[in-house]
């Protein structure tokens, strides 16, 4: 054990006043006529600030930035830090735990931040919407004044089952011939095009399938205001049209279907049209209201008359932005030329971007050496709506990553490197859940959820069945229950990717998860949930509705130690142990037994010593000094001490 040293210990103030500094005179200089030293001017009076008692630190933070939120040196948050094995410069980001473990060591409490009302705007203007559709770019938009909003062309996504005839629909609008190009006539990339029909612009998002057009949802771009549902008149509502029905409906936008083929000898629109009402999309023709323009994209038949349709509806959903705004917009996609570097398709959404204007892209940013528009020409300029492909970024942006045009290129890059010190904060931070039952009411209370999300898989449709009726009926009059998509067989990628778009928790019933989406959903921090009776489903999600669904963990045994030796302080009872299995680490639960009964209550480990260092482990074989938070009074030598860890299970 370490003696004690005379004296006073280091970092504790006297309290006697110290000797005053010897003034020597310089070489030469006579004091003044009072025998005194020249006098110096006084210094300001020291102002004493009240310590700080707590503080408030999101997931991540710098130990420069706690240190001036604590009004501490930072020299006495890296002690700290070294004394738990950690070696951190200032610069280093530490996560919320790790700040309230040195707020402890300093005697502050640390805090998470409180979460903020939404704004009531946005509540009165989508109630029920999923939390995507509030983005970036509507905020911007809903700021801007009434009377400098103008009429925008519409943006149109066309998606569908596989070879329905999406490419070629959307070849026969553009007058191109796109598909001969592509391996097997399946669209390889997603690109943004632009159209003029009678006068009227309208922009289309040519996308490989709703996994691409849910993808830029996830990361919080809403650009779509319409729908194309292309359904083969031959073939009628596949798979496929099922999950782009339930990706379109979850991003609240419009759906015109486009039945195609019907010039064939076996099409049937009649049958196609019912199955499309079992899904819930009844045809204007049968009293509904959803649009149905029969189509053959092959031979040019009604393809007027869907484009027609398409500005039907941006009449009577009035789409505005205003030119003269603040210019945002979404990237659609980027890619890295060895010829002219990185090139970028962006979506302007509002304002009106222009060649040689600085713009933040995500955490890169750059200045508009070039524009071209759709067809390849080179413009100027590009009002709200209009795809255009940009030159000048430093990095390239992900889909789905939004811009905004900056007042120089000093702003952007200050813009792009906070919010890439952010990303690489994010990063280091565990990885948070987007929806769990367990947030379903706090989020609820807040403000934030009126409906839970439910995506549900079972093994078989005579499953399925009752697993919807019951959940159905779970609904209340606060918060209810809306099903995005109900299908047979395993968990998929395309539904983690629906469920992190709209915050979504995954039901399966005896079915099994794919490797990518079960990789996707630990990614993205997605719940799946596994259930093989229907009474214990019904249960968590009726607990979660009426929020008493609290998370359960379990202790788990990672570590045993012997006492060997007591040693008794005034602070309390030190053991010498020896480590026999595992790995002891600091702060962990501890109980310690005797002949196999426990004669201590769970308790955690207040220190943990290698000789006179503290340390954070002690492996298998060594040997260390524990002191218990309690009972550390009722250890003897040779009793056991077991360590534990908690774990979440649900």
């Amino acid at each position: 054990m370490a003696t004690k040293s005379k004296g006073k210990p280091r970092g504790f103030e006297f309290d006697e006043p110290m000797m005053a500094p010897r003034q020597d005179t310089k070489k030469g200089q006579k004091p003044s006529g009072n025998g005194k030293a020249p006098a110096r001017p006084e210094k300001a009076p020291r102002v004493e600030h009240a310590p700080v008692e707590s503080v408030i630190v999101e997931d991540a933070i710098t130990v420069r930035d706690l240190a001036k939120l604590m009004d501490r040196s930072p020299i006495d948050l890296i002690k700290v830090l070294m004394q738990y094995g950690i070696m951190a410069p200032i610069t280093h980001s530490i996560d919320h735990d790790t700040a309230v473990i040195l707020g402890e060591e300093l005697g502050i409490t640390v805090k998470w931040p409180e979460k903020e009302a939404p704004v009531a705007e946005e509540q009165a203007a989508a109630p029920e919407q999923p939390k995507s559709a509030q983005s970036f770019v509507q905020r911007v938009r809903s700021a801007e004044r009434e009377d400098d909003l103008v009429e925008r062309p519409p943006v149109v996504a066309v998606l569908g089952h596989v070879d329905h005839g999406k490419t070629t629909l959307l070849d026969r609008i553009r007058h191109t011939n796109v598909a001969a190009g592509e391996a097997g006539g399946i669209t390889q990339r997603t690109g943004a095009y632009q159209v003029t029909i009678n006068g009227r612009k309208i922009t289309f998002l040519d996308t490989p399938g709703h996994e691409a057009f849910t993808a830029m949802r996830a990361r919080g771009a809403q650009v779509t205001d319409i729908v194309v549902l292309v359904v083969a008149a031959d073939d009628g509502v596949m798979p496929q049209t099922r999950e782009a029905i339930n990706h379109a409906r979850a991003a609240g936008v419009t759906i015109i279907v486009a039945l195609n083929k019907i010039d064939k000898a076996n099409a049937n629109p009649q049958r196609v049209m019912e199955e499309l009402a079992k899904e819930g999309l009844q045809p204007e023709q049968w009293g509904g209201d959803t649009i149905v323009v029969e189509v053959s994209a092959l031979n040019n038949l009604g393809v007027d008359d869907l484009l027609e349709n398409i500005l039907l509806v941006a009449d009577i959903e009035g789409y505005k932005a205003n030119p003269k705004g603040k210019c945002v917009g979404t990237v659609v996609e980027a890619e890295l030329d060895k010829y002219r570097g990185v090139t970028a398709t962006l979506l302007v959404q509002n304002g009106t971007l222009r060649r040689g204007d600085a713009i933040v892209v995500g955490s890169t940013w750059g200045r508009i050496k070039a524009m071209f528009d759709s067809s390849g020409a080179i413009i100027k300029e590009a009002g709200p709506s209009t795809p255009v492909v940009v030159l000048g970024l430093q990095e390239v942006p992900m889909a789905g990553d939004n811009f905004e045009v900056m007042p120089n290129d000093r702003a952007a890059k200050e813009l792009a490197e906070e919010r890439r010190e952010a990303k690489a904060r994010a990063a280091q931070s565990p990885t948070r859940r987007a929806m769990t039952l367990e947030d379903v009411f706090a989020r609820m209370e807040g403000g934030e959820a009126k409906v839970l999300n439910l995506i549900v898989r079972a093994d078989m449709q005579g499953t399925l069945e009752p697993v919807l009726k019951s959940l159905e009926e779970l609904g209340n009059n606060e918060i209810g229950i809306k099903v995005l998509q109900a299908a047979i067989g395993d968990i998929s990628e395309s539904d983690v990717m629906l469920a992190e778009a709209s915050d979504a928790v995954i039901i399966g019933f005896s079915v099994g998860v794919d490797k990518a989406a079960q990789a996707r959903a630990e990614q993205s921090g997605v719940e799946i949930r596994h259930y093989d009776i229907i009474y214990k489903m019904i249960e968590d999600v009726e607990a979660a509705l009426k929020g008493m669904l609290d998370p359960v963990y379990e202790e788990v045994l990672v570590a045993q130690a012997q006492v060997l030796q007591l040693f008794k302080l005034r602070r309390g009872v030190i053991a010498g142990c020896s480590v026999s299995s595992g790995v002891v680490k600091r702060n962990a639960l501890a109980r310690a037994k005797r002949n196999g009964q426990p004669v201590t209550p769970m308790t955690r480990i207040e220190t943990l010593r290698r000789f006179t260092e503290d340390v954070a482990e002690v492996r298998t074989g060594f040997e260390c000094g524990i002191k218990l938070a309690e009972g550390d009074d009722l250890l003897e030598p040779g009793d056991i001490i077991e360590f534990y860890e908690r774990r979440r299970v649900r």
